[in-house]
């Protein structure tokens, strides 16, 4: 399906004045919840983008099977039946349960958005079954598999500055566990001093914490910004691309692509398993669940429970390979 009129090239909300699928009454209303969002709610882009693209998706498919742009009434009078219409042709689309489940929590947000300021009723979608996510574990690198990386990504950079960035970025991955959007928002200012023990860290929802800060990782911010060529104002982004300007995700993921195929790999060797070999590695070192929930920045320790089910099939792995009963002899 082609990109709903409406969305910029970041997956906001853009000022054209056209929001495909919706009529102007409704059209005003996700303009003020997507304000909301962003300003009240503090949603990162990342989600605004997410969730702008899925509402909008919506809009478009009611408008079609309905002959007509939505409006606000007509939305309050939809059926469960128009809701899974929706979300059947997003399955027969081939979009997978994840991206259906946050699809339906986008759709959720707003009409609840919609409810506390008693525009609608919007009584249909109560009734519908969020779909069931894949229970997927966190993909860690082994810790051999993190230090060859860590020790190849400088190689791989174009230039030596270049390659003191990457392994900077990096090592806030691993070392501190940040995601990478927390490190590449780090200004200047906020770069370590010499002998700093800790970093503060914006994440989620606006939420600030305290992350250790090892001297590898210290150090290696330090000799990258010795050696990058750009003059850096204290507001400015602390990791600069090749141009001068703000550094972005892709860059970062494509060298870890490169670092895939050179030492073998799995697909799943993200910038983010780097976070979760982070995790992984300090509960596999009897670090306090509870501990790497505040370190990690997750709002529910369930989310963190999932390490330990990593952890478990780690070892599951050693006991097949070492033990002289694993295989039932």
């Amino acid at each position: 399906m082609a990109e709903p009129a409406g969305l910029s090239d970041d997956g906001a909300l853009g000022d054209d004045g056209a929001l495909s699928g919706a009529a102007p009454d409704l059209h005003a209303r996700v303009h003020d919840w997507h304000d909301w969002l962003a300003h009240e709610r503090r949603a990162s882009p990342h989600t605004l983008a997410a969730y702008s693209r899925d509402l909008l998706d919506f809009l478009v498919f009611q408008a079609v099977h309905g002959g007509g742009p939505l409006t606000l009434a007509g939305l309050d009078a939809l059926a469960p039946a128009d809701f899974r219409a929706w979300l059947s042709r997003r399955n027969a689309r081939g979009v997978g349960q994840a991206s259906n489940a946050r699809a339906l929590s986008a759709l959720r947000s707003f009409l609840r958005w919609l409810q506390k300021r008693e525009l609608i009723e919007g009584k249909a979608i109560a009734g519908l079954r969020t779909p069931r996510r894949p229970k997927t574990l966190p993909k860690a690198l082994t810790a051999g598999e993190a230090r060859e990386a860590l020790e190849l990504v400088a190689e791989l950079s174009p230039s030596d500055w270049l390659g003191k960035r990457d392994a900077a970025v990096l090592l806030l991955l691993y070392g501190c566990g940040l995601r990478i959007g927390e490190a590449l928002s780090l200004t200047r200012a906020e770069a370590p001093a010499q002998g700093q023990q800790s970093l503060r860290v914006i994440g989620k929802g606006r939420k600030e914490r305290l992350v250790p800060l090892l001297k590898v990782v210290r150090q290696a911010i330090a000799d990258y910004l010795a050696a990058c060529p750009f003059a850096m104002p204290p507001e400015g982004p602390l990791f600069l691309g090749a141009r001068g300007g703000p550094l972005g995700p892709r860059v970062i993921q494509k060298r870890m692509q490169q670092m895939r195929a050179l030492l073998g790999l799995p697909e799943d060797a993200t910038p983010h398993a780097l976070r979760h070999s982070f995790a992984t590695h300090l509960l596999a070192g009897g670090g306090d669940l509870r501990a790497i929930q505040e370190l990690l920045g997750h709002a529910s320790l369930s989310t963190t429970q999932r390490y330990t089910a990593v952890d478990a099939a780690a070892l599951l792995q050693v006991y097949d390979k070492a033990h002289p009963r694993a295989s039932g002899g």
